[in-house]
């Protein structure tokens, strides 16, 4: 069906009301005073049998961040760790004692939010909520499904999306803000003006229509034979999935067409899956120093892939 373009708003709208009234913009959620994300990890673990590599999968985050927040657990002593039966190398997560009060007044309170929301709706309405919010989750799962396409060259909201892409993940993984956000959209915007010459390249990873990811190759700012990988993102939706060494290696192997002596890449230290896959990848760290040019001071890290 084709969707209705004040439906469209009025939805988003709705959705935006309802993330603030369950407290995922700030303040306590699920009356605690842990994360979203923590509190939806709780209650997975709560159903047993459970590893980190399962909650990354579930919540849709990356192993970094999945590391960090069970830390976090572990030591509030809400969560312990086993080694599996099987594997030795896989830790199985369990609930403490203090782990299963939490999510025991998590489960309360939660059913009394829902409880007074449906006491204050006409008879029947309960179940249309329920029917509504079934067939919008639904239909949003069955995105998460769809192929993923790689897409060259500038196309209309580039900028904005990969930029606020950039801005809400470094905001949430490490705590940059607006300095950050406003070099992003500089640089881009001014190597979007570029891509008209041979040796600057940009793609991005679309799933029905909307980009989740994207990369660059400047081959004008370093100079000399030098090429630049810059503005690697992977959405939270497609992360683990393949997508970013899709998009990774066609960012290399145009840069070995254009024949470039070697590629660099600048990033900070604690983002590990990513230096995992630069790594797999031939990229080497050459030089890593404290910077603060993102608004926060940071161990900055530049990479270096010879090419063949």
């Amino acid at each position: 069906m084709t969707a209705d373009p004040f439906l469209v708003d009025d939805i988003r709208a709705a959705s935006r009301t309802l993330v603030r009234a369950w407290g995922f913009m700030g303040g306590d959620f699920a009356g605690t005073d842990l994360s979203p994300s923590a509190v939806h990890a709780l209650i997975e673990i709560e159903a047993g049998g459970v590893t980190a590599r399962d909650l990354g999968t579930r919540l849709r985050l990356e192993k970094s961040s999945v590391s960090r927040m069970l830390r976090k657990l572990v030591a509030a002593g809400d969560v312990r760790e086993a080694a599996g039966a099987t594997d030795g190398r896989v830790k199985v997560l369990s609930l403490t004692a203090a782990g299963q009060r939490r999510v025991a007044a998590i489960h309360a309170f939660a059913s009394r939010q829902v409880t007074d929301a449906l006491s204050r709706l006409d008879d029947g309405e309960d179940r249309a909520v329920l029917d509504g919010l079934r067939l919008y989750t639904g239909a949003l799962g069955a995105r998460a499904e769809a192929p993923v396409e790689i897409v060259g060259g500038y196309r209309p909201g580039l900028i904005a999306r990969i930029t606020g892409m950039h801005a809400l993940y470094y905001a949430r993984e490490s705590g940059f803000g607006q300095r950050f956000e406003s070099v992003v959209a500089a640089g881009l915007a001014e190597f979007c003006n570029r891509l008209d010459r041979p040796r600057n390249a940009i793609w991005t990873a679309r799933q029905q229509g909307d980009i989740v990811g994207s990369v660059a190759i400047d081959g004008e700012d370093l100079g000399g034979t030098i090429a630049h990988l810059r503005w690697f993102i992977v959405g939270d939706g497609v992360r683990g999935g393949g997508v970013g060494k899709t998009l990774l290696d066609t960012a290399l192997t145009f840069a070995d067409a254009q024949g470039f002596t070697e590629t660099q890449l600048w990033t900070f230290a604690g983002l590990n899956a990513a230096r995992h896959l630069y790594e797999t990848r031939g990229f080497v760290l050459a030089e890593e120093y404290a910077g603060a040019q993102w608004g926060k001071d940071v161990l900055e890290q530049r990479f270096v892939r010879s090419h063949p």
